[in-house]
């Protein structure tokens, strides 16, 4: 026997070191690695391209009309090419907040109006990528998502959870002990009793059939059809997402262009109640940012009076329009900070007397001693209902309070913070956030970003506070301005305040301040609309103030708004003679000069009318240089003349009543023009004053001219002090901005000659003007440049496309806009850097071109009929708003054209072909010479519009400039490619759709000259990135991501050949490169960021022909629809040799399936051992694959198992590159090297085993068997230290690998398996075989004991300091997301990343990742402990995962077994099958699988008997233990399927040789091992099993007449006495001396079971 077993070794050992050997040398037939470039053998009749360098891809447009689709329908035919409906153009209306859309009263508008007004109501123009959202970018395996994929899954049941813990465990050895006890006190008793034991046992379930005769056919069809049904069919579904950086193909929608908004507050007025009430009292609110010295918002008025005491002013007040009765109002707060303060003013009727007097009685009565003076208060009421009907209609300045808005939200407590943490130092908070906002500058995007950084400045979720104001402080009638006001605030704060000390009015005011809700009902916006979910128009409403943000806000306008705000300040009439002292001014908008001209435009302050036509300011008794505190709003007209204007009118008011004395007095005259030089006029204004009313035709000079014969205040010298500001989305109040657009409206309108500033411009002049006002844009101030940017790219895009017309000559200006465009793109880019997304893309400018670039329409101010029409009156530029195409675009004009090239679109005479190659050829200049030639009717339709209908298409122009610049330009479009490719794409995209031309057949879309721009440009974008990618780091990154998108987009609309060929041209120069590199991994890194994002289009499946026939390029295609018939596909002779094609990445490979060959060709090359410096990307060229695959996975397109099959077969490769790689995976097998028992006892746990009395080694030894049999299969050698010549991947990177892997080989086609299998050698299929091996540990299930054990974090000390050492080596901690930014794929950051090159840290390195593994998914250690719920369901997917893992491995060793049947050869590698299945029996597995398992085992045994019995002798051992092990587990379908198996081996050993001695001598040791080693074993359960197998021996009825019953029969008490005993030797355990005598009495019943005598 001796003899025979060490052959038995031998036989199989060689083949395992050969395996070893030749790991590292050259691989047989697979053209994997890079040694072997030069491919021979099967693919002898292709050139051979190595895999560093790119096939030349195949013509897919003309490969999809040469290869006619065969199937009609089905799913198979939506793999085959886009669907039609692919790419759509949607014009939606956009939202509009308010009930009725912003838009100027009057009909009659000036262009610059009309057009804002168009931009700010238009439907958004936006291109939809109908399946976008199904590619990788948007279909990310995000947590939620798995969740929603993994409902429903089953609970997978597992012996290893099933088993007691601890203490139940405790009590039952107890119980156990006092049982076997009382069976045997005497030595000899004990086989009677046992086999009594035995006999009172009751089986499992016998299974049924299990001792026909079946023809092996059957069994294995009747096996698979058990296997394959109700299995999971996603893989990735129960795969967790490899932990990536945000994935660099991950593309968001912009945000949709909206009004800005900053927090918002509501503050609702409740109650004003002083002590006296005598007369109505004024309120207003408003806030002011102390630091900033700024007033944040407009003033809110509102009235809390009795009717009673409003009705003291009836005579004054005419009715109150509902909307001056609200009393809450929401504030907008951009920039909150520690200075913003609530200021509340208080007016009162005019009434003789200072302030001080008239604020007396309302300090000194109390309200408590009404009755006592109820004399002097009925006084004081008769005196101020006198004031009141005098003069009601002037107010006077009364008292102020202020409001520090921070403490009250810091003190109302936010939602989430307990109280006591509002006590911060307000100094270090302070000095905190103005670093913060001073290095962002805020756009929406930013801004919650820029403002939650100070916690006690957030208003979005504070605990709402009602406050009772109860001190008031009279006003001072000379400290009135703001910048008193300011030095009261500042003072206020301070802790002894100048305020304290005086005496207050004492009063109560009652507000409600809360965060605003997010849509507010009966909301009326500054303008007065309302805004939506206003249902009621009668009930009292909110109003919106409007918010004057500290700083600059940079959002583009999106809705019409035109208000001015003037602010009185001061007037100085000492040095003027007469009487004037109380003081008045009289505001006015006028459009004349007639006093009947007043505009009622001036909006009222609290129950009042809506609109006045004047206002007043308030009185300060006797003083004739007084301060005003005034806010009057008034509403401009959208189209302002030279006659507007603001007219003061200065009136002395007469407090006393006297004779002959008129209630007011004239008493000066100024005003202020609206426009100069047609530009709105704002700003500080020190007016002199007239005495007199000013002459005729004054209003359209300014007072400070010297007009003859009027008399002035103080000699002409500036007296009133008045502040003008406009918030108006018409006016850009930048003067750059305004000679740019009057110049562009000057050429539209054709009226020459152009009055700007004091320059008249003629027609011959606009040029020039027209060209510096482009270039002068730059100096433009950023903020109305953000604000007009939707305006402003449009008329740049406009004089692009159709270049105007000037004194007959066209003006090509596509290079001046293109230079405009990229400065300003690029200034935005600068400044505004919070704003932008992981690609550098501004969100403004991003948002501007998803929603509102479209193409402009063709003909200027031609009347569009049709549905879509725009009218007659409507500008040029208008774009067509309907899906439906107004006729206006005349696209039949281009049908017209005698040229052979329908493309070209120009005026009906284009350039003759010759003409153009000549100036082609030139390429600087084309850019002139493009220009089309103009008929004679031109010059007619010239003089109607100022314009050529010359219209070139942008995409063109645009490219062309692109190629034609250089220098500064050059590298300004460059730093910001993503925005002219964007633009690029939406342009090609709108015009195909304004042509038709969407579904029109790919190469005849665009012109070829367009085409050879786009190659040229990408071309040389590809070099930059080549040549510059170590020294402009992120710029190249941005570049290169943002090429990568482009390409990706015109994979949708161009002909896709061509874009392959585009993708070719980029890796060709990126490789040419990386041969002269030292160091390739940083532009490698880059290669496969660009591959990652081609790779994320939508329709990947379809553009990599999944179901084309790999043929050479030569030869005629055979017919297509056999390979579209599922399996019959691949049984004709054509296919015989394009198997090995298949599987390989073969040059028709990787040319049919262009983008999968680049994927698995960046696989093989960078997983390559030998490949120098790549080592860092493994896990990003893995995460890749992974990527892809769990993409596929999930996608509803995909979900047919025929389909399946189509996209698997584009990673057949992909079994090869992992075969390649066995040497350097991560070796899963470590942790199961002591099999003996349940993989949930832990590592841990194994240590302390040394420390029992008596060794394992030694227990074994007298229990006559050896420990080596325990040990994990010695298939596995390759850890040996000779094998492991290369780094090793970490054990993610490995697990992602192996997962995709598996997913190729649950979901490929079993018949091409099975034929490509059949071509493999002895020594690749061993290598398959290992790598399944691999697969079983490293997706076993680690059991709900580890994930509990794991989530109380009680690993070991030293674990967790390793993992901070190798955090801090991998620089994980802090600057982690910087470096990975800054050098993605530097460094792997698993365990063994590159900074582990020796060799001698591997031991440690295992050990750590081996930590990792148990711990990377579950916990980053930093996690808070998860719920009882959570580990359920972790352990609900990851045993749902093993079971599938398994049972996919199960069927590929199926596929091998068949193999072997079919070719009768290779019987070798059936030992290797063995061993896959034996380990994964020894690992932890669900019952599901182990059924499956036991039927493929016994199947196994039953075609190939021989195997076991004879060769692999050692395997049949390992089979026993195995087999015995499972017979004693708890759950009683393991244990029927165990019985069942066990008992079909002793009948097959029998029947080969009628004795089953083999199979009885390993059970008998297999038995002792395992008593002796499991720590919770349980010996009922394997009592069980035996009875089982007794049974069967009873029920077989073939072999009733041999002697195998009888032999069964001993054989089963001889185990059953056996395990009584060791039962009992470890309940002694504490008695050495009786342990040993029962090891001395259980070696002798062995030595006497004739079974162990061979």
């Amino acid at each position: 026997m001796a003899e025979r077993r060490a052959f038995a070794q031998k036989i199989s050992r060689t083949v395992a070191a050969e395996v070893r050997k030749q790991i590292s040398g050259q691989y047989g037939g697979s053209p994997q690695l890079l040694k072997n470039l030069n491919i021979g053998g099967s693919v002898s009749h292709h050139t051979t391209v190595p895999l560093t360098e790119a096939v030349e891809p195949v013509d897919l447009e003309d490969y999809l009309t040469t290869h006619p689709i065969a199937v009609e329908s089905g799913p198979l035919r939506d793999l085959l090419e886009f669907p039609p409906d692919d790419i759509e153009v949607v014009y939606t209306p956009r939202e509009c907040r308010t009930l009725v859309s912003a838009v100027p009263e009057e009909s009659e508008m000036d262009p610059h109006v009309r057009d804002c007004v168009r931009s700010y109501t238009e439907d958004w123009a936006i291109v939809n990528r109908k399946y976008h959202k199904l590619g990788t970018g948007f279909n990310p395996n995000t947590l939620d998502k798995q969740k929603e994929r993994q409902k429903g899954l089953p609970k997978q049941i597992f012996e290893s959870d099933e088993a007691p813990d601890g203490n139940s465990y405790q009590d039952e050895q107890d119980d156990l002990k006092r049982r076997s006890m009382s069976i045997d006190d005497t030595p000899r008793g004990s086989w009677a009793c046992s086999i009594f034991d035995l006999k009172n046992s009751l089986p499992d379930a016998l299974l049924p059939n299990l001792l026909d005769r079946t023809p092996n056919e059957e069994i294995d069809h009747h096996n698979e059809d058990q296997r394959k049904s109700s299995r999971h069919k996603e893989l990735f579904a129960l795969h967790p997402a490899p932990d990536e950086e945000e994935p660099i193909e991950r593309l968001s929608v912009p945000e949709v262009p909206k009004e800005h908004f900053g927090q918002r507050l509501l503050v609702k007025c409740l109650s004003l109640k002083f002590e006296i009430e005598i007369e109505p009292i004024f309120a207003s609110l408003a806030l002011y940012d102390v630091k900033e010295k700024k007033k944040i918002s407009e003033n809110f008025y509102f009235d809390l009076n009795s009717e009673q005491m409003k009705g003291m002013l009836r005579p004054h007040v005419p009715p109150a329009a509902i909307s001056t009765l609200a009393r809450s109002a929401i504030f907008s707060i951009t920039y909150p900070s520690q200075d913003v303060f609530l200021v509340i003013k208080l007016e009162k009727v005019l009434q003789q007397g200072d302030i001080g007097e008239c604020a007396e009685p309302y300090m000194i009565f109390k309200e408590s001693d009404a009755a006592k003076n109820k004399e002097k208060l009925e006084k004081l009421k008769c005196q101020a209902e006198q004031f009141c009907q005098r003069l009601g209609k002037y107010r006077m300045p009364f008292a102020w309070t202020a409001i520090h808005l921070m403490n009250i939200v810091s003190s109302a407590g936010s939602l989430e913070r307990d109280s006591t943490e509002v006590e911060v130092g307000t100094g270090e908070r302070k000095g905190s956030w103005s670093e913060r906002r001073n290095s962002s500058i805020v756009g929406r995007r930013s801004l919650e970003r820029t403002t939650s950084g100070d916690e006690a400045c957030n208003l979005t979720s504070f605990r709402p506070a009602t406050l009772t104001v109860t001190n008031f402080f009279k006003q001072e009638g000379d400290r009135l301005s703001d910048e008193d006001l300011y030095k009261f605030l500042a003072d206020m704060r301070r802790p002894s305040s100048v305020l304290r000390r005086l005496r207050p009015i004492t009063a109560q005011l009652k507000i409600d301040i809360s965060p605003a809700p997010e849509n507010p009902h009966y909301c009326l916006t500054p303008e007065l609309l309302q805004v939506k979910l206003y249902p009621d128009s009668r009930v009292r409403p909110t109003r919106e103030i409007l918010e004057f943000p500290a700083r600059d806000v940079y959002v583009p306008n999106t809705t019409y708004r035109n208000l001015l705000y003037v602010y009185p300040q001061s007037l100085n009439f000492a040095n003027r003679q007469g009487s004037a002292r109380n003081i008045t001014v009289k505001v006015q908008f006028m459009y004349g000069e007639d006093p009947s001209n007043a505009m009622p435009v001036i909006f009222g302050k609290s129950s009042c009318p809506e609109f006045s036509k004047e206002a007043y300011t308030a009185v300060v008794y006797h003083n004739r240089s007084p301060d005003f505190h005034e806010e009057i709003k008034i509403k401009l007209p959208a189209t302002l003349t030279d006659h507007h204007h603001l007219l003061f009118t200065f009136y002395h008011v007469s407090c006393q009543q006297k004779q002959n004395t008129p209630l007011e007095t004239p008493v000066g005259y100024t005003w202020i023009p609206m426009l100069q030089n047609g530009r709105l006029k704002t700003g500080q204004f020190c007016l002199p004053v007239s005495l007199e009313k000013p002459p005729q035709a004054y209003s359209v000079l300014s007072p400070e001219v010297p007009l003859p014969g009027m008399k002035w205040v103080d000699n002409h010298k500036g007296v009133f002090n008045v502040e003008v500001v406009a918030v108006s989305s018409l006016h850009t109040q930048d003067p750059y901005l305004d000679k740019f657009f009057a110049l562009v409206h000057a050429l539209d309108e054709h009226m020459f000659p152009v009055r700007i500033g004091d320059m008249r411009i003629m027609e011959n002049n606009l040029e020039n003007e027209l060209k510096s006002s482009i270039s002068a844009l730059n100096s433009s101030q950023l903020e109305p440049v953000v604000r007009f940017l939707h305006l402003l790219l449009d008329k740049l895009i406009l004089l692009v496309v159709r270049p105007p017309v000037i004194a007959g000559q066209i003006v090509n200006l596509g290079q001046a806009s293109f230079e405009a465009m990229a400065s300003i793109i690029n200034r935005l880019h600068k400044n505004l850097d919070g704003n932008q997304d992981q690609h550098g893309r501004n969100s403004l400018l991003a948002s501007y071109i998803y929603y509102v670039f479209r193409l402009p329409n063709t003909y200027p101010n031609s009347p569009s009929p049709g549905p879509g029409g725009l009218g007659g009156s409507v500008h040029y530029a208008t774009m067509a708003r309907s899906a439906v195409r107004p006729a206006s675009l005349n696209l039949n004009r281009s049908r017209s054209l005698s040229n052979s090239n329908p493309d070209i679109s120009g005026t009906p005479t284009s350039p003759d072909d010759e003409v153009r190659s000549i100036i082609g050829s030139k390429a600087t200049d084309r850019s002139c010479n493009r220009m089309s030639s103009h008929t004679e009717t031109s010059s007619f339709l010239q003089t109607l519009t100022g314009r050529l209908p010359t219209k070139k298409l942008f995409h063109e122009e645009l490219a062309l400039q692109w190629v034609v610049c250089s220098g500064s330009v050059r590298e300004a479009a460059l730093q910001q490619a993503w925005f002219f490719f964007e633009l690029m794409v939406k342009s090609m995209v709108h015009h195909l759709y304004f042509a038709d031309k969407l579904d029109a057949p790919r190469k005849n879309r665009f012109p070829e000259r367009f085409m050879d721009d786009v190659t040229a440009l990408v071309s040389t974008i590809a070099g930059d990135i080549v040549s510059r990618f170590q020294k402009d780091t992120e710029m190249v990154e941005r570049l290169n991501t943002s090429l990568a998108f482009f390409l990706n987009d015109l994979l949708s609309i161009m002909d896709r050949g061509f874009v392959f060929v585009l993708i070719k041209t980029c890796y060709k120069q990126v490789s040419s490169k990386l041969y002269s590199l030292t160091n390739p991994s940083n532009l490698a890194s880059l290669r496969l960021d660009f591959l990652r994002i081609i790779c994320s289009h939508e329709h990947y499946v379809t553009l990599n022909l999944p179901c084309s026939l790999l043929t050479p390029p030569a030869s005629p295609s055979p017919s297509v629809s056999s390979a579209t018939s599922q399996s019959s596909g691949f049984s004709t002779n054509v296919q015989d040799q394009k198997i090995a094609n298949m599987f390989e990445l073969s040059v028709p490979f990787r040319q049919q399936h262009y983008l999968a060959g680049l994927v698995l060709t960046e696989l093989a090359v960078i997983l390559d051992p030998d490949a120098e410096g790549l080592f860092g990307l493994h896990k990003k060229v893995i995460n890749m694959v992974h990527n892809l695959l769990s993409s596929h996975d999930s996608d509803p397109r995909y979900s047919d198992p025929q389909v399946k099959a189509r996209v698997a077969m584009l990673y057949l490769p992909l079994i090869g590159v992992i075969m390649e790689t066995v040497p350097q995976l991560y070796d899963f097998t470590e942790s199961h090297n002591q099999r003996g028992r349940p993989s949930c006892v832990a590592a841990d746990d194994y240590e302390s085993e040394g420390g029992s009395m008596i060794s394992q080694t030694v227990a074994m030894a007298i229990a006559g068997t050896s420990v080596p049999q325990l040990t994990r299969p010695s298939s596995f050698l390759l850890t040996s230290s000779s094998g492991r010549q290369h780094s090793t991947f970490s054990t993610e990177s490995s697990r992602s690998l192996l997962i995709c892997l598996l997913w190729v080989l649950k979901n490929a086609d079993e018949s091409v398996l099975q034929k490509w299998f059949t071509d493999l050698s002895v020594l690749q299929l061993n290598r398959l075989l290992d790598l399944l091996y691999l697969c079983v540990s490293c997706f076993e299930y680690k059991g709900k004991k580890v994930f509990e054990r794991m989530n109380s974090l009680t690993f070991k000390k030293s674990k967790d300091m390793r993992a901070k050492l190798e955090e801090a080596i991998l620089g994980s901690i802090g600057a982690r997301q910087e470096m990975v930014r800054r050098s993605r794929g530097q460094l792997e950051r698993s365990p063994s990343g590159s900074a582990f090159g020796s060799q001698e840290n591997l031991r440690w390195r295992k050990d750590m990742t081996h930590w990792r593994q148990n711990t990377e998914k579950l916990d980053k250690s930093h996690k808070p402990a998860r719920s009882r719920a959570e580990i359920e369901h972790e352990a609900l997917i990851d045993g749902n995962l093993a079971t599938e893992a398994n049972l996919i491995i199960l069927d590929t060793l199926e596929i091998v077994v068949q193999t072997v049947s079919v070719t009768e050869s290779k019987e070798s590698i059936l030992g290797g099958v063995l061993k896959v299945l034996l380990h994964s029996m020894a690992c932890n597995q669900s019952a599901l699988y182990l059924q499956h398992c036991f039927a493929t085992q016994r199947a196994l045994v039953s075609k190939f008997p021989e195997l076991l019995f004879e060769e692999e002798t050692e395997q049949c051992a390992d089979l026993c233990l195995r087999l015995l092990r499972h017979c004693s587990s708890s759950i009683s379908t393991i244990r029927s399927h165990a019985s069942a198996s066990l008992y079909l081996l002793m009948r097959q050993n029998f029947e080969i040789g009628n004795n089953f001695a083999r199979v009885k001598m390993q059970v008998t040791m297999s038995l002792s091992s395992l008593v002796g080693t499991s720590q919770n074993f349980n010996e009922e359960f394997l009592r069980r099993s035996l009875k089982t197998i007794l049974t069967y021996a009873e029920e077989d009825l073939e072999l009733r007449e041999t002697t195998f019953p009888d032999q069964v029969q001993d054989l089963v008490f001889n185990l059953h006495m056996i395990l009584s005993d060791t039962v009992k030797m470890k309940e002694h355990q504490e008695d050495p001396e009786m342990l040993i005598d029962l090891m001395y009495r259980q070696g002798q019943e062995k030595q006497s079971c004739n079974c162990l005598q061979l």
